[in-house]
């Protein structure tokens, strides 16, 4: 196999309206991205301009699979704990960006026949860690040719 040098670059950015704390599908809309490229073969790094919600893939058939990371992360960084001192905006703040740090805001993945590749079973989501609804700006830049 022959390496062959990324001859093309897009960016794009959208926006994503979460209803709050939960998890937004957003596959389609990335995959849309890709498709408008015109790559071919390549990657695709997806990027969240915020320090509060997060992406990642995950489980997109069972629904029950981001409810217990939800239950899980609840757990492991409760809102409101004494440990914290950054609450300027209230007791899920400071959570929200140890939960974006542990769970990161940027993801790489294929491109492969001008489509994202993911598994049978992989979504790709914004994880929003705030209880309130925000709008979250995502940047997807595509390389490849």
């Amino acid at each position: 196999m022959r390496a062959t040098p990324a001859d093309h670059v897009a960016q794009h950015g959208f926006v994503v309206h979460t209803r709050g704390r939960g998890f937004t599908e957003i596959t389609d809309k990335v995959g849309e991205v890709v498709s408008a490229s015109g790559v071919h073969t390549g990657m695709a790094n997806i990027f969240s301009l915020h320090t509060s919600c997060s992406l990642l893939i995950s489980e997109n058939a069972d629904p029950t699979v981001r409810d217990d990371l939800e239950r899980w992360f609840a757990r492991a960084v409760p809102d409101g704990d004494g440990i914290f001192r950054h609450d300027e905006e209230g007791p899920d703040d400071m959570p929200a960006h140890v939960r974006a740090i542990l769970t990161g805001v940027s993801l790489v993945v294929p491109v492969h026949a001008g489509k994202v590749q993911l598994g049978t079973w992989q979504g790709i989501y914004l994880w929003e860690h705030r209880l309130d609804p925000h709008q979250r700006k995502i940047t997807v830049t595509v390389l490849g040719h």
